[in-house]
């Protein structure tokens, strides 16, 4: 399989070195859109992309993927509702894997999420923290974002960013972010009800796990393209980093 890398930012090295120690993945390229750099500028045949870059750069990746029908893992986050429309058409066209987060840890607390919030949500206040380093640009993040989706899906509570003032709690959940150091990513979902706390939390130690995730799902996609070739069922669409771990 060989993948590119659009993005030469830390998660974009990291990604190419966990590639190079995978036998059945060949990095044809990696490249900065930032200093003029397009994934034409590639001579070999791309099967899957890899975008770690920032949405500035969807409107070139689409137009590659569609011209040569290869897939395409977006773990950028910070898209417009337009930039995901246009993410939603274009995997009509090609198969197209996208999360805010490729850890399974992440995957797995979104699973209990789903499972506890329905007997908590009417007794126990709900807050979200989320912890990056100090060069990450959007806020909240795409991965505190998408709990909150999880947790409130149906737009019941309110979501309030960050608090300041005076004011009485309403139904509502916040949604924190906090910006320093080196830290590679924290996400705590706390209930906190009387006279107890339940604390739902993930750290990530290194971006490894993210670039891990990354490339199973480059696999993910890649065996799909392959199975499409001789079969009649279609093998685009859009895919999450659970049916990437859990199908």
């Amino acid at each position: 399989m060989n993948i590119a890398i659009v993005g030469k930012g830390a998660m974009g090295k990291v990604l190419e070195e966990l590639a190079e120690k995978k036998a059945e993945i060949n990095c044809v390229g990696i490249i900065e859109p930032l200093k003029g750099e397009k994934l034409n500028d590639i001579d070999e045949k791309i099967d899957v992309i890899i975008d770690f870059s920032n949405p500035g750069n969807l409107n070139m990746i689409e137009e590659f993927a569609r011209e040569n029908a290869c897939g395409v893992v977006i773990a950028t986050t910070g898209f417009s509702e337009k930039q995901r429309q246009q993410i939603l058409e274009l995997s009509q066209r090609v198969p197209v894997v996208k999360a805010a987060n490729f850890s399974l840890g992440i995957a797995v607390m979104k699973r209990i999420l789903k499972q506890i919030t329905p007997s908590l949500k009417e007794n126990f206040d709900i807050e979200i923290i989320e912890k990056h380093h100090n060069k990450k640009l959007d806020s909240p993040s795409g991965t505190a974002k998408m709990l909150a989706e999880v947790i409130n899906p149906e737009r019941e509570f309110e979501q309030i960013y960050g608090r300041e003032g005076n004011g009485k709690r309403g139904k509502e959940i916040g949604i924190h972010a906090v910006r320093g150091g080196t830290i590679a990513g924290e996400h705590t979902v706390l209930f906190a009800g009387e006279d107890e706390v339940l604390e739902i939390k993930h750290t990530a130690a290194s971006k490894k796990i993210f670039a891990s995730g990354a490339l199973r799902a480059a696999e993910f996609l890649f065996e799909k393209i392959k199975s499409g070739t001789n079969s009649k069922d279609g093998v685009n669409g859009l895919y999450d980093i659970e049916q990437v771990l859990f199908l």
